[in-house]
Order: structure tokens, then C-alpha cells, then sequence
């Protein structure tokens, strides 16, 4: 008999051994290369890994073509500001003459009459005021003043508008007339304001005297 059929275990258990050891070996390199490749991927692989951030960019410094971008944008904005700010000038300046010239014939007559007149009026329950919106009036504060002939014939009247801030202070007043009000009709001047269009001022009635 030879001396490999004598002892077959230990020849067997020398090829587990070295079959195990090339098992684990080979894994370990794998997982090398794996390593390795992940590694490398940064300078020969398809996937660049974040970088760290640019000095500059931190510093707020855009590329030329953004820096143009933002500048074209910027100067857009402001010519559209600039615009607006033309539009509703022209559209406020429209708005007031429009209103004055249908003021101007009532108005002298109406001022005379309330520079007689001591304390509100006698004509209060007759009028009442309708906010006009600022979209149309280029911005201006106004309000359409409602007049009512409560009584039996034609009558003139005279009413004194003004316009207050949020705490009351009056920044200021108008008057509006309307002359010869049939018996049960109705009138309805527009009181406007120049002053504070920034701000929201509120109307309400000061004289209102019928005559």
C-alpha cells in the first residue's frame, strides 16, 4: 500500500486548510480592490465626489455670465419700477383733474355757504361716504361723497370732508358741493387728497349743511 491510502486525513485536511486560506485571501483582496476603486473613483471613475466650496463663491463672487444675468435682472426690475411709478403718476394727475373740473363749479358756493355754518351741519343724516379704490385713482385717497335730498323740494348742500390718519390726526380736508337736488334724488361728488399717499388715511364727514 502506499503511504497516501495509509494516512488519507491529513493530505485532506491540508487541502481545507489551503482551500480556506484562498477563500479568505481572495475575499480580502476584493475588498481591497473594492476600497481601492472607491478610493480612485474621484480621478478615473465617471462619479466626481462633492468638492470642497470655493473660497470666492463663500465670498459672494458669481461667474461673469451669472454676474450679467444678475445685473440685466436688476436693471429690468428698475426700469419696470420706474415705469410704474410714471404710470400711476400719469394716472393720479388724470384722476385729480378730472375730479376738480367737476368740482369747481359747486365747490366756491359750498365753501361760502359752510363759512356760516357753526358746528356740523343740518344735513348729516343726508350724506355718506364710498372709498374709492387706490387702483383707481392713481394712488390718491378719495371717496364718493353720497348725497340724499331727504325733504320735499330742491335743495343746495355743502359738506366738508376730511381725511384722518390711523390715530385721528387730520391731514386734511376738502369740500365738495352739489346744487339743486331735486326732491328725493341723489348727488355723488368725489372728495380726494393729495397729501400722505404712502399712507392710509380714512374719510368721514366734518359740516354737511343743506340750503
Amino acid at each position: 500500500m502506499s503511504p497516501s491510502s495509509l494516512h488519507p486525513g491529513p493530505r485532506r485536511r491540508l487541502r481545507s486548510v489551503t482551500a480556506a486560506v484562498l477563500v479568505t485571501c481572495a475575499a480580502a483582496g476584493f475588498a481591497g480592490l473594492t476600497a481601492c476603486g472607491s478610493s480612485g473613483s474621484s480621478s478615473s471613475g465617471n462619479t466626481t465626489p462633492a468638492s470642497a466650496p470655493n473660497s470666492m463663491a463663500l465670498a459672494g463672487d458669481l461667474p461673469s455670465s451669472l454676474a450679467s444675468l444678475a445685473e440685466s435682472a436688476k436693471a429690468a426690475a428698475s426700469s419696470a419700477a420706474t415705469s410704474a411709478a410714471a404710470s400711476a403718476g400719469a394716472a393720479a394727475s388724470s384722476f385729480a383733474a378730472s375730479v376738480g373740473a367737476q368740482l369747481s363749479g359747486d365747490q366756491a358756493a359750498a365753501k361760502a355757504e359752510l363759512a356760516k355754518v357753526s358746528g356740523p351741519g343740518n344735513a348729516g343724516q343726508d350724506v355718506q361716504l364710498t372709498g374709492v379704490p387706490l387702483t383707481e385713482t392713481g394712488g390718491l385717497h378719495a371717496t364718493v361723497v353720497t348725497i340724499t335730498n331727504h325733504t320735499s323740494s330742491t335743495a343746495s348742500f355743502a359738506v366738508k370732508v376730511e381725511f384722518a390718519d390711523s390715530s385721528g390726526k387730520v391731514i386734511d380736508t376738502t369740500v365738495v358741493g352739489a346744487k339743486d337736488v331735486a326732491a328725493g334724488k341723489k348727488a355723488t361728488p368725489v372728495a380726494f387728497s393729495l397729501k400722505d399717499v404712502d399712507k392710509p388715511l380714512f374719510p368721514r364727514v366734518a359740516q354737511a349743511q343743506r340750503y
